[in-house]
This record gives C-alpha cells, sequence and structure tokens, in this order.
C-alpha cells in the first residue's frame, strides 16, 4: 500500500515477536493456555529426570538457537499464566517481555502491538501453538535475508491441509509470487509458518493497518464504533508483495510441522514429540 515510509535495511538487532492472545476455542476448554499446553518432556536443570514441555518452548527453543535472546510475547488480559510460568525467561537463558494485546481483529493487529519497541530492529515471528522439526529454521531465514536483502523471509513447510493455512509460490529465485489465502483446494505444495522480516515491513504493515483503520472510521462516519474487519498475516504479506516489497521464500521440504489448534492436531503433536 502506498504511504509507508522506507527506512534502513541495516538492523542493530534481531528480536522475536511471538503472538500469544488466541482463544483457542477450537480445543477449549483447556485447565491453562493453549501456548502452554504439554507436548512431550524436557529436562529441567536442578530438578532431576524429565518434566512437562509446553508447546511455546519448543517455538522459543529455535529462536535461542539463531542467538535470538530478546522476545516480546503478546497476551491478551487474562492470560496471565504464561508471563507466571515463563517468568523473565532466565531459566531458558532469553530475555522475555510481555505486552497487552490491544486491538481484537487478528494477528496482525497484536503483532502491531511490538511496533515501538522494534521499529531498528529484525523482527523474528513465529505461532507458539506450531511446533517444527527444523530446529536451526530462524538461522537459516536470518541467513537468506542478509545473503537477498529481502524485506520478509518466509519459512515454507509442506502441507495439503489447503482450507486451514495460506498457500504460497514461489518463482525460481524463491521469490514469492502468491499466496492463496486459505483456499478451499489448491495445487500448491508450501504454506508459511514462521517468518524473519526487516524494518522495512515492519513500517508497511503499521502503516497498513493504521490507514485500513482511518478508511474504515470514514466510511462509518465520525462518533461511530470502528467494526475492523479481522486480518491475517497472510493479508499483510499478500498487500506488501504487491506493493513491492521483496518477499522470499526458503522451503523445509523435508521437514514437518504440527499446530495443535485442534483435537485431532493434538493428539498427533502427541504421538510426535511425546
Amino acid at each position: 500500500m502506498p504511504g509507508f515510509v522506507r527506512r534502513s535495511r541495516i538492523a542493530q538487532r534481531v528480536v522475536g515477536v511471538i503472538p500469544a492472545a488466541g482463544h483457542a476455542i477450537r480445543i477449549s476448554p483447556l485447565p491453562c493456555s493453549k501456548e502452554l499446553y504439554p507436548i512431550g518432556f524436557q529436562s529441567v536443570s536442578g530438578a532431576g529426570g524429565l518434566r512437562p514441555k509446553p508447546v511455546c518452548q519448543y517455538l522459543l527453543g529455535t529462536m535461542k538457537l539463531a542467538r535470538i535472546d530478546r522476545v516480546f510475547i503478546i497476551v491478551r488480559s487474562g492470560k496471565w499464566d504464561i508471563p507466571a510460568y515463563l517468568g523473565d525467561g532466565s531459566a531458558m537463558d532469553l530475555h522475555l517481555a510481555y505486552l497487552i494485546m490491544d486491538l481484537p481483529y487478528g494477528v496482525p493487529y497484536t503483532v502491531d502491538q511490538s511496533y515501538p519497541f522494534v521499529t531498528r530492529a529484525t523482527v523474528a515471528f513465529g505461532f507458539p501453538d506450531i511446533i517444527f522439526q527444523a530446529d536451526d529454521a530462524f538461522l537459516q531465514l536470518l541467513v537468506h535475508q542478509r545473503q537477498t536483502d529481502a524485506d520478509v523471509v518466509l519459512g515454507l513447510f509442506p502441507s495439503n491441509a489447503s482450507a486451514r493455512l495460506d498457500m504460497v509460490d514461489i518463482d525460481g529465485q524463491g521469490r514469492v509470487s502468491r499466496l492463496e489465502l486459505k483456499p478451499e483446494r489448491s495445487d500448491l505444495q508450501y504454506t508459511w509458518i514462521l517468518a524473519v522480516w526487516t524494518p522495512v515491513f515492519t513500517e508497511f504493515m503499521h502503516n497498513c493497518l493504521s490507514n485500513y483503520q482511518r478508511a474504515v472510521r470514514r466510511r462509518e462516519g465520525a462518533g461511530s464504533p470502528s467494526l475492523l474487519s479481522e486480518l491475517s498475516m497472510g493479508e499483510v504479506f499478500q498487500a506488501a508483495t504487491s506493493s513491492g516489497l521483496r518477499v522470499v521464500g526458503v522451503p523445509f521440504a523435508d521437514h514437518t510441522f504440527v499446530d495443535i489448534g485442534t483435537p485431532e492436531d493434538l493428539r498427533r503433536a502427541a504421538r510426535i514429540f511425546g
């Protein structure tokens, strides 16, 4: 979209951003936030033996392997068990901070809560309820971003569940040529489940959301409540591609992932990682 300001592509640091504000309606009721649901086991220093491993720690572990030690986790009111369990991150040798979701209109709005803190950083983004097998995925995305000077690098994994996911097509140079947003059917092979982006895309998304909110308010008239439609990250990536930002993909063709968002996938995750 027009109106965004380009900034230097050279970021001084890499910061993790994790949205953890969802309601987990498809697998509710749960005894805890979905992000803390235990999948498999881990060794805990000083505890002796194995302890349950919350699903979000898989994502945090892959960030740590890529030397991303500063992470913002964005929660909504009521999900205080997440900061209560993870604390300041020192148990994982990470620095964690928490932000509170403002507008409940989709992941882009949740992620945009981090805008004042990441405008000069490269952002590493992932979903805390998805486990993927490529432990070095973020490291590969960061290396690829530096090699290609891309504005956004998507981590692509094979999937045939197109009705629930965004499917991504890339050309011979790895550039994203189109996204199909949760299509009923698709002949595409890959979906995206994680991303790395530069300050250029951070600014683009922030302005994109601001412009959309202003347009809705003008359409509704002064004094009317804003009834914003829910937007997905895929829609913002699609808008960035259409606006000329360089969006590329890195396929992880031989790896799999599991989203624990449904009872069936929760059972699958327990079988694979339990």
